[in-house]
């Protein structure tokens, strides 16, 4: 399965849903060096489920905009690894 087949199985429906008003998770599950961050980031030439879903929403956002529509997008990318939760969108943390 390849990074498009991924977002259209996956990240299409949860497109959807966030502009039905529902919240969403992907998670991705596996062993050290089973394609998670591949699967989640991917590449510049290959983007992941991440990038294709933030292109998607802000692509969708400018599409239906207007003056009686607003928008609030929260996102969270957290990790979990040797039982420790570390926020990677402030390392920080």
């Amino acid at each position: 399965m390849n990074q498009n087949e991924v977002f259209e199985r996956v990240g299409s429906a949860v497109l959807s849903n966030a502009f039905a008003g529902y919240n969403a998770c992907i998670f991705a599950y596996g062993q050290t060096g089973s394609g998670k961050s591949y699967t989640m980031m991917g590449t510049a030439e290959n983007p992941g489920i991440i990038p294709r879903l933030c292109s998607s929403i802000f692509q969708k956002i400018s599409d239906l905009s207007s003056d009686s529509l607003a928008f609030k997008v929260e996102v969270s990318y957290l990790e979990i690894y040797n039982e420790k939760v570390r926020d990677l969108l402030d390392p920080k943390k």
